[in-house]
């Protein structure tokens, strides 16, 4: 008998997350590991729940993640971008409430690229008018 699952791909910066909700107690497993022990940060424990605490269904669902790229930072933004997707699929009279809380949209920031002529993308050697 197969087992439901809901599917969502979140990004950021340059982080891409793979996530799969399949009902149970609340209980994540990123690239095999626990949340505590990939993610030692509890603010970014926060951020992966939001979706959750804005649908009102935190500790319905076990939380599969594969993630790569980017930091620890963008990986986090990239799996509540993920979960809020994916819980897109389990109802779709969520999409409101993740709307109005801003969940849904991909955030856009990028690290600017490095100009020639420059030693980062901004910064620049020191001006000398002689």
């Amino acid at each position: 008998m197969a087992k439901v699952q809901y599917l969502g791909t979140g990004r950021r910066k340059n982080a891409t997350a793979r996530v799969r909700l399949v009902p149970g107690t609340g209980k994540y497993t990123i690239n095999g590991k626990s949340l505590e022990e990939y993610v030692p940060f509890a603010h970014l424990h926060v951020v992966m729940n939001q979706p959750f605490a804005v649908t009102e269904t935190m500790g319905t669902y076990d939380i599969l993640v594969n993630v790569q790229g980017g930091g620890v930072s963008g990986q986090a933004g990239a799996i509540r971008h993920g979960i809020a997707r994916a819980l897109l699929n389990v109802d779709p009279d969520f999409r409101s409430a993740l709307k109005t809380a801003g969940l849904l949209t991909r955030d856009p920031r990028m690290v600017e690229r490095k100009k020639p002529g420059r030693k980062k993308a901004r910064k620049s050697s020191q001006f000398s008018k002689r």
